[in-house]
């Protein structure tokens, strides 16, 4: 794939704006994909993402603060988030035994059962980045070098 063909742009300033403007571009790729699939599971990617937090730490909660510190996307809105989930039981919610302000989200059985249907096919749809060795894959993360 060429950036200039997929952008209808021929022009960059530098290279480093080139290199700025794949990284955009490919982040809304892999954004806009993950999204449909999430979609026909009835999520948005936000709340895809906090299940999968919430899976790593099984079955210890974590709190509202704590998950939006995690998140990839800084501008969620982690409250709001645990709101949706909570509805479609996706996960529970109790007030923090350690601090009475703070509130404890928990993923459900419910939830990772929807986790193991979507997992697998996520997984699928990110194939093509299978062309890249484990090396090179952890070569092009940023400050792994």
């Amino acid at each position: 794939m060429e950036l200039e063909k997929e952008i209808k742009q021929a022009y960059f300033k530098s290279e480093h704006h080139k290199l700025a403007v794949n990284i955009l571009y490919t982040a809304g790729w892999l954004t806009y994909n993950d999204s449909r699939l999430c979609r026909d599971f009835g999520l948005t990617i936000q709340q895809y993402n906090m299940l999968k937090i919430l899976k790593t730490q099984h079955p210890v909660p974590a709190t509202v603060n704590s998950l939006t510190e995690q998140m990839p996307d800084k501008t969620s809105n982690a409250s709001r988030i645990v709101e949706r989930l909570y509805a479609k039981e996706l996960v529970s919610r109790s007030v923090s035994e350690r601090d009475r302000r703070s509130v404890d989200v928990a993923i459900t059985g419910k939830g990772l059962g929807i986790l193991e249907q979507l997992e697998p096919v996520i997984d699928r749809s990110r194939e093509e980045l299978h062309t890249l060795s484990s090396q090179e894959a952890r070569e092009n993360l940023l400050g792994q070098r």
